[in-house]
């Protein structure tokens, strides 16, 4: 008999809990386990796998300690461009956008692009013309600022720099902001820690379909309309009848490295399971010089989240029990 399980990530890299405070550990558990609980309560009604994944990205989306959406970096231009795929692995279909800006949540703008399109990947200023054609939420520059985020941009420009979220000076640039971090109003600056990038769920319902969905800010102070492997099907999100993957770290290497669709076919061509498969995947990723982890499910509900960065941000759901981690 399958069994719904539905896995989270909120981002890679340089995670110690030497630098974590109790008071920042709980905030970013607190997110991880509110995304885990909104896909659950899909699957648990007899949901498919696409509506949970969908859902468990846009609590990730709204909650602006990770690279999506609410917290999403800076380019260098001072501005939001966010990138998102979705796919549903049981009809293997995709949709995706690419430099989407003021868009409240990307993955929504993604699953539209796939159920209303004949397209898979819409980007910059006609992906965002069809997010107004659809009635896609936006929101103001000012919903997306937050102070940590503006100081990693002006540290990077300084420096001449393209920065993934887990470069060893984001922490003193977090430690320079004087904002603290209310509940009431969200403007989160964690002065003893490094929020980390691109969020993803992947899940398998009771009928054993799956789904993926990953969504980021990208890289801060990009510029030059850089893309990177978030909605690209097979780099940074892939599903199909076997499993569904959705990867964070360092893009670029997802790209030369096919990650995201690498798990499937180990499982295809070699044979093997889940677990195996993932881990062969991020020793590959390993081997080019690539740094991120993967989560991903199989239809029986396995799960598997591995990565060789010091640490991720993710966890998982069966049977309604929400599981949390941050180290390694």
């Amino acid at each position: 008999m399958t069994r719904a399980a539905l896995a989270i990530h909120g981002g890679a890299g340089t995670i110690l809990r030497s630098q974590m405070t109790p008071d920042l550990e709980r905030e970013y558990r607190n997110g991880l386990e509110a995304s885990l609980i909104a896909g659950w309560n899909v699957l648990d009604r007899g949901g498919s796998s696409i509506d949970a994944v969908e859902a468990a990205v846009t609590s990730l989306e709204d909650f602006p300690l990770f690279n999506a959406g609410r917290g999403a970096v800076f380019t260098h231009d001072g501005r939001q461009e966010m990138d998102a795929c979705i796919m549903d692995g049981s009809k293997l279909r995709a949709g995706s956008v690419a430099a989407v800006e003021h868009v409240k949540n990307p993955i929504k703008l993604a699953r539209l692009v796939m159920q209303k399109t004949q397209h898979v990947l819409l980007a910059g200023d006609g992906a965002i013309e069809f997010a107004r054609q659809q009635g896609v939420p936006f929101e103001n520059d000012e919903y997306f600022f937050t102070e940590h985020r503006w100081l990693q941009l002006q540290h990077a420009r300084a420096e001449g720099v393209v920065e993934l979220d887990h470069t060893p000076e984001e922490l003193e640039l977090l430690e320079e902001s004087e904002i603290e971090a209310t509940p009431a109003d969200q403007h989160f600056v964690f002065p003893n820690d490094k929020p980390l990038g691109t969020v993803g769920a992947v899940a398998s319902d009771i009928n054993g379909h799956l789904a993926a969905a990953t969504s980021t800010g990208g890289m801060t102070n990009k510029k030059f309309g850089r893309v990177g492997d978030t909605p690209l099907v097979g780099l940074g999100t892939y599903a199909d009848e076997i499993c569904a993957v959705s990867g964070t770290g360092h893009g670029e290497f997802f790209m030369l490295g096919v990650t995201a669709y690498d798990v499937s076919a180990r499982m295809k061509y070699k044979g093997l399971d889940l677990i195996d498969a993932a881990r062969e995947t991020i020793e590959h990723l390993t081997s080019i010089r690539g740094e991120g982890g993967v989560i991903a499910v199989d239809s029986h509900g396995n799960v598997a989240l591995p990565f060789n960065s010091q640490g991720m941000y993710r966890g998982y759901i069966k049977d309604g029990r929400p599981v949390t981690e941050i180290y390694r």
